[in-house]
């Protein structure tokens, strides 16, 4: 859930892992596309709307082409972390990565039923070492993510925060220093 730059990147190191089958949503086409590109198997355009969630959960069931063992919220909103609770199957996982809303409602009891686990991962303890081998040995290619480049004057700075909030093809903004 998620074709921001957090989404990507776990996607991204999902593949590395050896994951066979990855299935993208986002609300962007833009985002989706580049998510294409960078190897997603099938993507699913999604609404904001919560009453959209049981007719995308069939969508993106359909996309994967099986039962869908482990979801990553990557987003972190009600909305996105409903969808996942719904479309990951009994007993799989369903790990918030990203934290779009400080507090979120959504329909855990269904989820319990189903016997659906739920991880958080927020901190980045003892990944570094990991993160740099597959980054040299190329497992993992980020450069891909990065959509605009900025110097680092005032007015540039406040251009690349403009265009990374505003633009919807800009993926990762970074700045040359």
């Amino acid at each position: 859930m998620g074709a921001g730059p957090i989404g990507l990147v776990t996607m991204l190191a999902a593949r590395a892992f050896g994951v066979p089958r990855i299935v993208i949503v986002n609300v962007d086409e833009n985002r989706l596309s580049v998510a294409k590109q960078l190897g997603a198997d099938g993507i699913v355009q999604v609404t904001t709307n919560l009453e959209d969630v049981g007719s995308e959960v069939e969508k993106i069931q359909k996309a994967m082409g099986s039962n869908i063992d482990v979801t990553f919220d990557c987003a972190g909103f009600n909305k996105t972390m409903s969808t996942a609770l719904a479309a990951t199957r009994c007993d799989g996982k369903v790990c918030l990565v990203g934290i779009g809303h400080g507090v979120m409602t959504v329909p855990l009891t269904p989820a319990a039923a189903r016997e659906v686990d739920v991880v958080g991962v927020f901190r980045y303890k003892n990944t570094w070492p990991l993160c740099l081998e597959f980054l040299t040995s190329g497992k993992i290619d980020v450069k891909p993510l990065i959509t605009h480049r900025f110097g680092f004057s005032q007015k540039e700075v406040g251009d690349a925060f403009e265009t990374s909030a505003r633009e919807s093809n800009a993926i990762k903004v970074m700045f040359n220093l």
